[in-house]
């Protein structure tokens, strides 16, 4: 039978823990840093700084009630944002818990060093010792630590603003707003990660009696209080310190007690302060330890870090690896640096946080129940997440740096190591994935509303064949007429830059006539209006294209070419036809056309693209045959994603006039078991593979499969404007 965790810590344990987590180096070190950022107005920094945690805490608050599972905020975002995104926030709140605890005791050595003459890094790496191996012990002596720290702390601290706020000196608050809103935000970044703690205890969720109502209360309860005790003592500090004192000090609660205690309170404030530092590195270590336990439980970190001690019950290798990381921090890193850059990371997974639960909403998640729910749904979600991302813009420089450093090496991370052995994603992942199986089916339904009265222009050259001119008109006739459209076969004569064109144009040769020829044929066997000429130029593309705009044409079908060896270097006419082109431009490969019963379309980045569906269907209705749709999906597919797929190709079943044949071909070599699956197709539809840059990134899986199949292909490139961005191809391809 497997250990589990005891749950023992009640509520006065779970806001304990909260507030000794905030309790710390927020109150007692950054008020001095702060009051040169914002002068007088820290006292309102850190009043917004605590209105703008709320709605993590109440996001935070509502998730622990649905999943008390150790791990906290990765659990939330990893459930409701996918492993990614879970990693990023996992990762980097460990480390800024680490950062945050390491701070807190280097911070509080000033304060011993007030009475007693003692180095700071020994000290403060001996209190870092201490707090691991009593960690090590078992949450339960750490929670009841923790309850009698809180309790001599806060009564030092009433004590402080009790005495101090009626010596409090008017004068000491002038120019309140001198260094103006920036000032006053910025600060507010800077103290943000005070109020860090605030959700710590969702992260031992798993060992809180009655956790649907202690969880909720001791969040909410620890904010509340935390913040006016950070307001009061903020206000007292100001109100008896000199400006001058107060911003150079590093001891700043102290200058503000000899201004208002005796002596004995002096030395209170110290054993409060000391006692403080200590707390928020004590909770840090037993919060943070928890996040390496999670992800190595979920396949993100290595298994070891799951082990539970058989003789303290505790994950010892996660509290250890975290204690080593801040043994590390302490010897070797400014720490007074890494706390801005964990403040911002702080506002980061906070706003990821709030992003969670309207995941976890949004997605229709069955096993998501909590018992307690944020209020002002989604509205105070989307004020957490602007709000707390507009503040880093406030912050500076290296901050945003060190936030990028710690997100990018999470994501190479996961991508190097946790990827292939996770097989689960984020509720968010497949309301995304549904929302963009829902947006590209509505864009194929504009696409059927608006094919009436197409142009279809074909571009052929004296090279091109007469039996390859037969199909491409053939093929341009089905989509005029299944569109109530006409056709315009042009062909585009190249001649040298030194020969002018207006006797070049006047000159009609064998090739002329026999085009002429053949093409009024055609004109009699197909039932739709045709108008053909030819067109003298300099440079066919440059031709092709300009005369598809002066034409205001829909489609542009070409002769597909046969790519050279330096094709993926310098492009081919195609190519650039098809980058440059105001329509959409079909390339075509004609093998054989005589019998047609199945029309395969294909895709290997996303949903189709509404005119290959088009194309598919006019195709189809002309000849009496049916559409086989394609769907390439990888072995570790999950089921959400197949659901969703299956109900997009159904959708897309519905749009369509003629029998449908929809599939999903599971490989992860898709480009070749597409070529086994297309052999019963008359004819292929599928994408290009959009030019030099998107070739040399993605490869040119497109080329190969029309190169390896034996029936006519037909590639489509949407126009510019059409077809989705970049980023939007990025998206879908990540998650559809």
């Amino acid at each position: 039978m497997p250990k589990e965790l005891e749950r023992d810590l009640g509520l006065p344990a779970v806001i304990a823990i909260s507030v000794g987590a905030m309790v710390g180096s927020g109150i007692f070190i950054l008020p001095g840093l702060a009051l040169k950022t914002a002068g007088p107005a820290v006292i309102l920094a850190y009043l917004v700084a605590g209105i703008l945690v709320l709605p993590a805490a109440l996001s935070k608050a509502e998730m622990a009630t649905a999943m008390p599972e150790a791990g906290g905020t990765y659990i939330y975002i990893e459930r409701g944002m996918g492993p990614l995104l879970g990693t990023i926030a996992g990762v980097g709140t460990w480390f800024s818990l680490a950062f945050k605890g390491a701070f807190a005791l280097i911070g509080g050595v000033p304060y011993l060093l007030y009475l007693f003459e003692l180095p700071v890094k020994p000290v403060a790496l001996a209190l870092a010792a201490l707090l691991i191996v009593v960690n090590l012990v078992g949450a339960k002596q750490t929670g009841r630590l923790q309850i009698g720290i809180v309790v001599v702390m806060l009564l030092a601290m009433v004590w402080f603003v009790v005495s101090g706020l009626p010596n409090t000196t008017g004068s000491y608050y002038g120019g309140f707003f001198e260094k103006g809103a920036g000032g006053l935000l910025a600060a507010t970044g800077l103290v943000f990660v005070s109020y860090a703690g605030v959700t710590k205890v969702a992260s031992i969720a798993e060992e809180i009696e009655d956790p649907d109502r202690n969880i909720p209360l001791g969040i909410l309860a620890s904010l509340g209080f935390t913040t006016v005790l950070y307001v009061l003592i903020v206000v007292v500090m100001v109100g008896v310190t000199p400006p001058a004192v107060l911003s150079d000090s590093a001891v700043p609660m102290i200058n503000a007690a000899e201004a208002t205690l005796a002596f004995p309170g002096v030395v209170a404030i110290i054993v409060a302060a000391v006692l403080a530092l200590i707390s928020t590195a004590n909770a840090g270590i037993l919060s943070s330890s928890r996040y390496p336990f999670a992800m190595a439980r979920d396949k993100l970190a290595p298994p070891s870090l799951t082990e539970i001690h058989e003789s303290w019950g505790t994950p010892s290798r996660a509290i250890t690896l975290t204690g080593v990381v801040m043994v590390l921090l302490i010897a070797f890193v400014p720490i007074e640096e890494i706390a801005k850059l964990a403040s911002a990371f702080q506002i980061v997974v906070f706003a990821l946080v709030n992003g969670a639960v309207v995941a976890f909403r949004e997605g229709d998640v069955g096993e998501y129940d909590p018992s307690f729910e944020s209020p002002l749904y989604p509205w105070t979600q989307i004020a957490g997440i602007v709000g707390g991302l507009a503040l880093i813009g406030f912050m500076g420089t290296i901050p945003l740096v060190g936030a990028l450093v710690i997100t990018v090496g999470s994501v190479l991370w996961y991508l190097y190591y946790a990827r292939g052995k996770v097989e689960r994603e984020g509720a968010a992942t497949d309301v995304l994935r549904r929302a963009i199986g829902q947006e590209a089916i509505e864009r194929t339904k504009s696409t059927f509303e608006e094919i009436e009265g197409y142009e279809v222009v074909v571009a052929i050259t004296e090279a091109t064949s007469a039996d390859r001119e037969r199909s491409l008109v053939r093929i341009a006739a089905d989509i005029a007429r299944k569109n109530d459209g006409s056709v315009t076969v042009v062909q585009f004569d190249e001649v040298p830059d030194q020969a002018p064109l207006g006797h070049a144009s006047e000159t009609m040769s064998a090739s002329d006539e026999d085009f002429e020829r053949r093409t009024a044929e055609l004109t009699e066997e197909f039932d739709v209006p045709i108008q053909y000429g030819e067109l003298v130029s300099h440079d066919v593309k440059r031709a092709v294209v300009n005369f598809a705009e002066d034409e205001d044409a829909d489609f542009l079908l070409l002769e597909r070419e046969d790519a050279s060896p330096y094709a993926s270097i310098f492009g081919t006419s195609g190519e650039w036809i098809t980058r440059k082109a105001p329509c959409d431009v079909l390339l075509i490969e004609e093998r054989d056309l005589t019998d047609i019963h199945s029309i395969t379309v294909v895709t290997d980045d996303g949903p189709f693209d509404p005119q290959k569906i088009a194309i598919a269907n006019a195709l189809a209705s002309e000849t009496g045959s049916r559409i086989d749709l394609r769907y390439p999906v990888t072995g570790s597919a999950t089921e959400p994603q197949r659901e969703t797929i299956e109900e997009y190709l159904s959708e897309l079943e519905e749009l369509c006039s003629v029998p449908v044949y929809r599939s999903i071909v599971e490989s992860d070599e898709p480009a070749h078991d597409f070529v086994s699956a297309t052999d019963p197709a008359d004819v292929l539809i599928i994408g290009t593979d959009g030019g030099r840059l998107r070739s040399n990134l993605f490869g040119r899986p497109a080329d190969w499969i029309v190169d390896s199949v034996d029936c006519t292909a037909v590639q489509i490139e949407p126009a510019g404007s059409d077809g989705p961005g970049f980023l939007r191809r990025v998206v879908e391809r990540l998650v559809f």
